[in-house]
């Protein structure tokens, strides 16, 4: 997540159920997440130990898939309203209801609208597909039948992408509080080819389980790195600001976070780097070629952009597609009027509306690792993956790619440096070497919907589970006479005399003794 976070420490590995709080402490920002993450992960293991990897409620599933195919206009889904969960996460196709505004006529003359009962393709609130894109447009079924399928994962919302986050009793130079988690489900299409089936007109069963072997491919990511910190050549150099023995050698406690920029094999793959875990962002008030003038300009040197500065140039809308964009370079600084001069224009589908929030997320990168005293030039704003070999940072922050690995755009790695340790936090085996890590997120789900094959043709791939609520059951006859006997028992225990006077019953007892 690109939150601004001293670490993360929740290891499900180490099996904690709670975090708890002593008196007297330091509270840090770790430990609370740490309890939020234990209790997310306790509530969506047992919800999918429960459901399965996918399923939803069978009377309010939602997720329901409809093709309506374009007459006059584009093709579309209609995704019906509901509950569905996804390796334990809820997901809910529920569309509100619209605001109701106040007019100057009677209360009762205002329209109370009902919410649609729909999303559609292209107004799915994360999906933000594109009719001028080829590539986001549906398949024809005509030519092929098309599989439609659920992704979801999870992406941190700052008050950069959301002002209402924003606590404006605090006042404009105030930084924000806390940041958000957000689930991101989004429908999209995938062909049949993608996952080799070549029947025309393959059964439900045969569809889950090709789909079940591509999502596994999809979400099981193969790149891993190690990180370190070694002491660098020129640390000699350096004034007596750290220790002299320190490795890293910054002057300040830093959470690296190493993301991958493009994706692909590692011959194509870029990535890019912060200190601050990505977390420095600015609001976008205006575009103007390659001018952009910003809400803000950061609340110290420590937060703010200077000339050299990478950045990124992005909004919700593309920061949910996943997909890369050039990272630009600063070239000029207006600090008068908050404004910042970039080396090129950004791309027109991003950053344009503003009800998408635009905003600037700075890097820190300014090159490429150095290998022969010749510092590698950068692809596309962004550093080239180089596998097998230690790659600097800064500070003497190292980062080893493992060879022959795939890259997936937003797969990160989270390293803390830390000056009191001269060092940084990562696992090591026991002759202190680094391991390797598979990335801490993106973390992605899957889940088939709909096998399309037309208008009206469309065969439901969902999973439905029944509630395990029941009516109590009426007991049979033998427990109802048990219960009768142990009744008349207790009243006997209670009352010898089963309710008769006392001479009576001892003129009884003496016969029985008679006898």
């Amino acid at each position: 997540m690109h939150a601004d976070l001293s670490r993360l420490t929740f290891r499900p590995e180490r099996r904690y159920s709670a975090v708890v709080a002593q008196q007297g402490r330091v509270q840090l920002d770790a430990d609370i997440n740490e309890q939020t993450a234990i209790q997310l992960h306790q509530a969506r293991t047992l919800a999918a130990d429960l459901i399965g990897r996918h399923g939803g409620p069978r009377d309010a599933a939602g997720f329901k898939i409809d093709y309506v195919g374009g007459k006059h206009d584009i093709d579309t889904l209609h995704i019906h309203g509901g509950r569905y969960y996804v390796d334990g996460i809820l997901l809910d196709a529920t569309r509100p209801a619209p605001g109701v505004p106040v007019t100057d006529g009677d209360a009762e003359d205002q329209d109370t609208a009902a919410p649609p009962a729909y999303w559609t393709y292209w107004d799915q609130p994360d999906g933000f597909r594109d009719p001028e894109k080829p590539g986001d447009r549906l398949p024809s079924p005509a030519q092929t039948p098309f599989l439609v399928y659920l992704q979801v994962w999870e992406r941190t919302v700052s008050a950069a992408e959301d002002p209402a986050l924003r606590e404006v009793a605090l006042g404009a130079a105030m930084p924000d509080t806390a940041a958000r988690v957000k689930v991101v489900w989004q429908v999209l299409p995938l062909s049949l080819a993608a996952l080799d089936i070549e029947e025309t007109d393959p059964s439900k069963e045969v569809v889950r389980a090709a789909f079940d072997k591509w999502a596994q491919k999809q979400a099981a990511p193969t790149a891993r790195l190690a990180a370190r910190s070694e002491r660098p050549d020129h640390a000699d150099e350096d004034p007596c600001l750290v220790k002299p023995d320190a490795r890293y050698r910054g002057q300040e406690n830093q959470l690296y976070r190493v993301e991958v920029h493009a994706g692909g094999e590692a011959k194509d793959a870029t990535f890019k780097w912060s200190r601050e875990n990505g977390s420095v962002v600015f609001p976008v008030d205006e575009l103007d070629g390659t001018w952009v003038q910003l809400a803000s300009l950061g609340h110290d040197d420590k937060l703010d952009l200077d000339v050299g500065d990478h950045v990124e140039l992005t909004d919700t809308a593309y920061a949910s597609r996943l997909e890369p964009l050039p990272l630009l370079r600063v070239e000029e600084l207006d600090l008068p009027g908050r404004r910042v001069r970039l080396s090129a224009e950004p791309d027109p589908s991003v950053g344009r509306l503003p009800h998408h929030n635009p905003f600037l997320r700075r890097w820190d990168h300014h090159g490429g690792p150095k290998r022969k005293g010749r510092t590698t030039a950068l692809k596309g704003g962004a550093v080239p993956v180089s596998e097998g070999e230690w790659l600097p940072l800064e500070d003497g922050v190292e980062v080893y790619f493992a060879k022959g690995a795939g890259y997936r755009t937003g797969d990160h790695w989270i390293i803390p440096a830390r000056t009191a340790t001269g060092g940084v936090e990562w696992p090591t085996d026991t002759a202190r070497r680094p391991l390797l890590r598979g990335p801490s997120g993106v973390v992605r789900g899957f889940a088939p919907l709909a096998l399309v094959k037309g208008e009206g043709g469309t065969v439901d791939l969902r999973l439905a589970f029944n509630p395990l609520a029941g009516s109590i059951p009426a007991a049979d006859a033998a427990t109802l006479a048990a219960e009768e006997q142990a009744r008349h028992e207790e009243q006997r225990a209670e009352d010898p005399s089963g309710g008769r006077s006392q001479t009576t019953a001892e003129a009884e007892a003496a016969a029985e003794g008679d006898e």
